[in-house]
């Protein structure tokens, strides 16, 4: 990805609106019934969790001190005895139901609450990766791997957290203060006062802290996707790092992405330092300034300006609520920091999501059928995201079995050629066709499957040989695979191999050689039998004995279909039908090998070194194959 296709992400993150409500407008609905199960099942456990505080009081008054009526609020009279005894069990009935039910009905809003987070996280994580795979190469470019595994990993789990923690806390909040709330102001009004005056001083307080977290978390978030850039960086290239002897170097580097992380998470915990003491502080001046009235209330009668009577009953009814209602206040702050972290996460996720994709299906495109493997480039030019040209003015016509060979120096548009006919990107000026068709016309779909592609850069998935052959080919049968792979020259290999094909690789084919999982991607490559073939210096990386093998294959492979094949070593490619000589993205020579020997250019000088007939290039063909020219 380049640096303006890496501004334009940045950008879709920054012009991502209310994240959290998206969140749940895209994928909470979907699943809203468990979460209004989950709700439900909240607020009958924080009402539940209520009565016994309630009922202990009105014992307090009715049995124990006679000093009041047996009374509870939404209970029949008719339910209620008459006698003390009676009432005392009846007390503890209720009390005893009313744990049992808010053990219940909290145990079923933590499953459905789960259930509801976690299959939206699924969907976020799962919509997240499909519409990373529909990017274009050129997101890949430069996207690094760890900041794509941290939004696909850490950013998706924060918005988890935020759909079952946050909500379910943030929920429970809102019901114990409306409840308690009323039933404080319904026992003393005056009283209850006095605990609610710290809720908006403590509503305020939030509303600093948020505005003034919220740009710190955004940071946090991309420090941490640089972290895990570095990291996976570091570790993935580890054979190199110990051959280049630079473990300090990598040290340092991963030590620098750790301590911007750790100071831009330090910004966040010095605001959180201020305001989760600042809010327990706040609460217990609640609950002491409740205490200290109710306290003087019961002594001497009603302080100040308050006025009525407060039973012992009814101050043991406040202490027990302005506890509870003062923990859930408390909590706040985690409540804050999970939404915090989630309206970042969400940010980069929708970020990305909102990535527009630029090659697509044209809505008219049609299926490529029965392909005959005839291509043509017409004027084809392209550069990377409007930057330098990278290809200008490419045009030749190649029939169906005809092998084009691409030669030429490091950086002359070789490769990206071939790719522009697999359209991992698409040309700027120009028109290529597959038997006719501009390949914008066909599904996307269609001209890749018609299309095999051998790089140099062999890539393995962790799993068995079969499975790595198969890749592509899911329902291949085991006697196909052996087929391929004999084809590949590796079926020998693989046989030898402690679990045959059944031998796990490792990552990214750790465990085979270079020419042994070049072998194995070449299998995969014939089982998908091609209409047209790419070898993009397939043999390059590899000794010369594993070079014959290989080429050998590739022979087979390329008999009777369309083949393009870019080529390091010339002796490779004397048979092509075509040979294009690429220099500054423009083809300078082109023909057969006899005709390009004839014409004494670039080419008949780069055979010359390769053949040993002259010992280096002339300084003309070196600035040339330097891009000096």
């Amino acid at each position: 990805m380049s640096e303006g296709t890496t501004v334009a992400v940045q950008d879709r993150i920054d012009e991502v609106e209310a994240p959290l409500r998206r969140v749940f407008r895209e994928y909470g609905l979907p699943r809203i019934h468990w979460f209004a199960v989950a709700v439900a099942m909240n607020l009958v456990a924080r009402l539940s969790a209520l009565v016994p505080a309630l009922v202990l009081g009105t014992a307090i008054d009715a049995v124990f001190n006679e000093t009041g009526a047996y009374d509870l609020p939404l209970v029949p009279a008719s339910w209620i005895p008459n006698q003390p005894e009676a009432q005392f069990w009846f007390s503890v009935s209720l009390i005893v139901a009313a744990f049992v039910l808010t053990a219940v009905c909290t145990w079923a809003q933590g499953i459905t609450s789960d259930v509801f987070a976690h299959r939206s996280l699924h969907a976020v994580r799962v919509d997240t990766f499909r519409r990373m795979q529909e990017l274009d190469m050129a997101f890949f470019d430069e996207q690094e791997t760890g900041e794509a595994m941290s939004i696909l990993n850490q950013d998706a789990t924060n918005l988890e957290r935020f759909l079952d923690q946050a909500l379910k806390n943030g929920t429970r909040l809102i019901i114990m203060v409306l409840a308690i709330g009323g039933l404080l102001l319904w026992i003393n009004w005056q009283l209850a006062l006095v605990t609610l005056v710290a809720v908006p001083v403590m509503a305020l307080f939030t509303w600093w802290f948020s505005r003034t977290v919220a740009p710190r978390y955004d940071a946090v978030r991309s420090s941490i996707g640089d972290l895990n850039t570095r990291l996976e960086n570091s570790i993935g290239g580890m054979q190199l790092v110990k051959t280049a002897n630079t473990e300090e170097f990598e040290t340092e580097r991963v030590e620098e992405a750790s301590w911007n992380f750790y100071t831009t998470n330090i910004d966040v915990l010095k605001i959180a330092f201020v305001y989760r003491p600042g809010m327990r502080m706040l609460a217990g001046l609640s609950f002491a300034t409740t205490f200290i009235v109710g306290g003087l209330w019961l002594f001497s009668g009603p302080p100040l300006f308050f006025s009525g009577e407060l039973t012992v009953g009814n101050f043991v009814v406040f202490i027990f609520m302005t506890q509870r209602f003062i923990d859930p206040l408390a909590q706040i702050s985690n409540i804050i920091d999970w939404t915090e972290n989630a309206r970042a996460s969400g940010k980069r996720i929708f970020g990305l999501m909102d990535t527009p994709v630029r090659i697509e299906d044209d809505p008219d495109a049609v299926e490529l059928d029965a392909v005959d493997g005839e291509v043509a480039y017409d004027d084809v030019a392209f550069s990377y995201d409007g930057e330098e040209t990278i290809l200008r003015d490419v045009s030749f016509d190649a029939d169906a079995g005809d092998t084009v060979a691409y030669v030429g120096p490091t950086g002359a548009g070789k490769s990206t050629a071939v790719k522009l006919l697999m359209r991992l990107y698409d040309v700027d000026e120009g028109a290529i066709s597959v038997d006719g068709h501009d390949i914008r016309d066909v599904t996307v779909g269609s001209l890749r499957e018609s299309i095999g592609y051998v790089s140099q850069e062999t890539y393995l998935f962790d799993g068995t040989v079969a499975e790595n052959i198969r890749y592509g080919e899911f329902d291949a049968s085991r006697e196909e695979i052996e087929e391929a792979a004999k084809a590949a020259e590796a079926h020998e290999f693989i046989t030898d191999l402690s679990d045959g094909y059944d031998t796990q690789v490792g990552e990214r084919g750790a465990r085979l050689s270079g020419g042994q999982r070049q072998r194995i991607s070449i299998a995969r490559t014939v089982l998908q039998d091609p209409d047209i073939l790419i070898l993009d210096e397939a043999t390059s990386a590899v000794d010369t004995e594993t070079e014959v093998l290989i080429q050998r294959s590739l022979d087979r492979l390329a008999a009777d279909r369309t083949t393009f094949v870019i080529a390091h070593r010339l002796s490779t490619v004397t048979d092509a039908e075509t040979i294009l000589v690429l220099e500054d993205g423009r083809v300078v020579e082109r023909g057969t090998h006899q005709e390009l020997l004839e014409e004494d250019g670039l080419y008949a000088n780069l055979w010359a070194v390769q053949a040993g007939e002259i010992d280096d290039l002339p300084d003309e063909f070196v600035d040339r194959a330097r891009g000096d020219s």
